[in-house]
């Protein structure tokens, strides 16, 4: 019987262990898309205690408490740190098979050197020895996490409208080698069916230095927004779509048509009036294709992230408040519209790299075949992103690296991102490498591929970092 989690952990053949430990943990991190807070970046913040740098924010382990009965108090309420941790121990051990388990004791292992598990009985000692190292360990403050996992860069994500003024501080600074870069998410400056539209309108105007009147000045406002980040080293932008919108002009179908609808609708709703779904649908493609042409001029990649139906408890929403917990996985149709969307863009000359994910794992022979179509000159160009959020468990990601082998090059694939706004959550790169490793450990020992060396751990750190360091241009 293997030692629970040891250093072979998930790594079933010989090959596998030689392919993590003398190739894939060797090699830094890109964590190109993340939602860590670049003012708690920028100020190196150091944590109190377990529960602030482990349990405030994180919903997947809100739903777990929630799934064991904990009270909402003790979850996002008013309880006290101590307490709200006691039942986070509570529910641990009632998560086996859970990725949350697993991901629980590779953080305690990794940050603090504590190999017990979690339970109520060893949440006392742990409690206490987690915290002295919070507190007086300089490998646990920020940049000492970064500089202990070997963080080479990390993809916040961040509205048009911000200042970015957290980024220029760590960049003057200079007091961490991580690249903090910021990613480009304009959602609000899509959602013209979404209430605060004309709100957000008008601030993005006055930070873009111009008013937002028409359609004409969103569209100048955006591309303007966009050389600001580019110039703050954005090289990606992001996208929260809950389906692939796709609707062309109802008179006529030129270009100009096309912007013409998509001016109508931009001046009744800044008018007062408010969108249709066709019409939200339309003036989203419309600048969704816009953005794509603005990303490609500049090489960045736009990110798609697609199928997730948000905040279906309405109580908890009221209650609560928005990513608390309470989003699932959407099964809307997804081929027929993406691929109408990115032969659009690719007709207009401005399909920038891209990379498709979704929260739907029936969605992914789907996007592996649909970007095979618009793959060009540049190596890796369209990708099937990482299996994420509810699939971010071993078998959503050896479906992902499966899927992709079989249909397209896995070889240049951009890898693992954590996705959290947890500075804990960095091991779950390795729990992805070790999982990749297996794979193709699995595969060499099947005899189904040759026992390259020079093969397999060039792909094996490519995956790991290199792929992503080159696909987002890094300077």
């Amino acid at each position: 019987m293997k030692k629970f989690m040891d250093k072979d952990f998930l790594l079933g053949t010989e090959t596998a262990r030689r392919l993590y430990h003398e190739a894939a943990a060797l090699q830094p991190i890109f964590d190109y898309h993340c939602h860590l807070s670049p003012r708690e970046i920028a100020e190196n913040r150091r944590y109190d205690d377990l529960a602030a740098i482990w349990l405030a924010g994180d919903h997947y382990k809100w739903r777990a408490m929630r799934a064991n009965g904990i009270d909402e108090r003790l979850i996002t309420g008013e309880a006290e740190p101590y307490d709200k941790f006691l039942a986070w121990a509570e529910t641990a051990p009632r998560l086996l098979g859970n990725p949350l388990y697993h991901w629980t004791h590779l953080e305690l292992q990794r940050y603090f050197g504590i190999d017990t598990p979690l339970d109520r009985g060893s949440a006392p000692a742990i409690w206490r020895e987690a915290n002295d190292k919070l507190q007086n360990d300089s490998e646990l403050s920020v940049f000492g996490i970064f500089n202990k996992f070997k963080v080479y860069a990390v993809g916040t994500t961040d509205d048009p409208a911000d200042s970015l003024e957290y980024h220029e501080t760590v960049t003057k600074a200079g007091t961490t080698k991580t690249k903090v870069l910021p990613s480009f998410r304009p959602d609000k400056a899509l959602e013209i069916g979404k209430a605060g539209f004309s709100g957000y309108a008008a601030e993005l105007g006055k930070i873009s230095g111009k008013p937002v009147n028409s359609f004409k000045d969103m569209l100048t406002a955006l591309a303007a927004r966009v050389d600001y980040f580019d110039r703050h080293g954005c090289r990606a932008s992001d996208h929260d779509l809950e389906y692939a919108p796709f609707e062309a002009a109802a008179n006529g179908s030129t270009e100009a048509d096309w912007e013409k609808e998509a001016a109508s609708i931009f001046d009744k709703v800044m008018s007062g009036g408010s969108a249709d779904p066709r019409e939200a649908e339309l003036y989203k493609t419309y600048t969704l294709c816009f953005l794509a042409g603005e990303y490609n001029k500049r090489g960045w990649a736009m990110q798609l992230h697609m199928s997730a139906l948000r905040s279906i408890n309405g109580d908890a929403l009221k209650r609560i408040g928005p990513n608390t917990g309470f989003d699932v996985i959407h099964d809307h149709p997804v081929s027929s519209k993406l691929a109408r969307l990115l032969d659009e863009m690719n007709r207009r000359g401005g399909l920038p790299k891209t990379i498709l994910y979704s929260l739907n794992p029936k969605d992914f022979y789907p996007l592996a075949t649909i970007m095979g179509s618009f793959q060009t000159e540049i190596p890796g160009k369209m990708q099937l992103g990482s299996a994420w959020w509810f699939l971010d468990n071993r078998d959503g990601m050896e479906q992902q690296i499966r899927i992709l082998a079989n249909t397209g090059l896995l070889s240049r694939f951009v890898g693992m991102l954590t996705d959290s706004r947890s500075f804990l959550s960095y091991p779950r790169h390795e729990y992805f490498r070790r999982i990749l490793c297996n794979v193709v450990g699995g595969w060499v020992e099947n005899g189904e591929i040759p026992n390259d060396w020079e093969l397999l751990s060039g792909i094996v750190n490519g995956i790991s970092f290199a792929n992503a360091k080159s696909y987002f241009n890094d300077r």
